[in-house]
C-alpha cells in the first residue's frame, strides 16, 4: 500500500515539473513534423501528436510544449489557442513559416510575438522570402543551453552581426537547398534572447548576414521560442537543427539560458 501511494506521488510531482509529456505539433505540412517528432523521441524520448488545425484538442494544457508549423492560413481559433496557452504558462515553440506574411492578417499574432514584416522593397528593409539557397546558420549564443547542449559543431563562418559590424568568427552548420526569410523587424525588447543568426546568398549574388534566426522570450506567465531554418525535410534531419529544437522543448526557462 505505502508503496503504491508512493509511486503515485512520484508520478503526480514528475507531471506536475512538466517531465514526460507528450508535444503537441500543429502542422498543415507533416513529412517535416514527422522527421522531428522521431528526433524527439531519439534525443530526448519525448513523444510527440501531429494533428492539423481543425484536429486541435479542446485544450491545449497539460502538453509540455506546442510546436507550430503552419504555412498556409493561421485560423483566428488556432491563433487564440496557442496565445492563451502561451500566456497560461505554456511554452509555444513556433518554427519556420510560423512568421510569414500569410500571418499579416491574424489579429493579434504579430503583436504577441513583438515583430512585424515590413513591405516595401527587401533593400530598403521590406520582408521578403527567398527559396532554393543554402543557408549557413551561425551560433550567436555560444554559453548558451539550447545552442551548445549535444552539439559539436565542426564548422566556423565569419559573420557581421547586425548591431555591431565587427566581424566575428562564430560556430555554425549549412543547410542546403532550403528558404530564408528577409528583415523579420524584431521589436526592441530586452527580454527576448537571441539565439541563432543566417548567412545567405540570394540569386544575384548579394550576400546576406542576419542576426534574428532564432530567438526566445517571455510571455505572460509562459514562454515564445522562434526558430526560423525548417523550409526543408532536410533541416529537419540535419543533426545540428534538429537537436536544437529538442533543446527547446527541454530548456530550463528559469535558469534564463545559461
Amino acid at each position: 500500500m505505502k508503496k503504491t501511494f508512493f509511486m503515485l506521488l512520484v508520478s503526480t510531482l514528475t507531471i506536475c515539473r512538466g517531465y514526460g509529456q507528450q508535444v503537441l505539433i500543429v502542422a498543415d505540412e507533416i513529412p517535416a513534423m514527422e522527421v522531428l517528432a522521431g528526433a524527439l523521441k531519439d534525443y530526448e524520448n519525448l513523444d510527440s501528436k501531429i494533428v492539423v488545425q481543425s484536429e486541435m484538442p479542446a485544450s491545449l494544457t497539460g502538453f509540455r510544449a506546442v510546436v507550430i508549423y503552419i504555412h498556409k492560413d493561421l485560423d483566428p481559433d488556432a491563433e487564440r489557442a496557442f496565445i492563451d496557452y502561451t500566456q497560461n504558462g505554456g511554452r509555444l515553440i513556433c518554427l519556420h513559416h510560423s512568421v510569414s506574411s500569410m500571418k499579416r492578417k491574424n489579429a493579434s499574432w504579430f503583436t504577441f510575438l513583438d515583430l512585424d514584416l515590413p513591405t516595401g522593397e527587401v533593400e530598403s528593409g521590406g520582408y521578403k522570402y527567398v527559396g532554393d539557397i543554402d543557408m549557413i546558420v551561425v551560433n550567436l549564443a555560444p554559453k548558451h543551453f539550447i545552442t551548445t547542449n549535444k552539439i559539436r559543431y565542426d564548422s566556423t563562418f565569419s559573420f557581421t552581426p547586425d548591431v555591431r559590424k565587427k566581424e566575428e568568427k562564430r560556430d555554425g552548420f549549412v543547410l542546403s537547398r532550403t528558404e530564408a526569410f528577409l528583415n523579420h523587424n524584431l521589436h526592441v525588447n530586452p527580454a527576448r534572447t537571441i539565439l541563432l543568426g543566417m548567412i545567405m546568398q540570394d540569386k544575384s549574388g548579394k550576400k546576406w548576414m542576419q542576426s534574428r534566426s532564432a530567438w526566445y522570450m517571455p510571455a505572460g506567465k509562459g514562454w515564445i521560442f522562434y526558430s526560423q531554418p525548417g523550409h526543408a525535410v532536410s533541416d529537419f534531419e540535419n543533426q545540428h537543427y534538429a537537436r536544437i529544437v529538442t533543446n527547446m522543448v527541454v530548456f530550463e526557462t528559469g535558469k534564463r539560458g545559461r
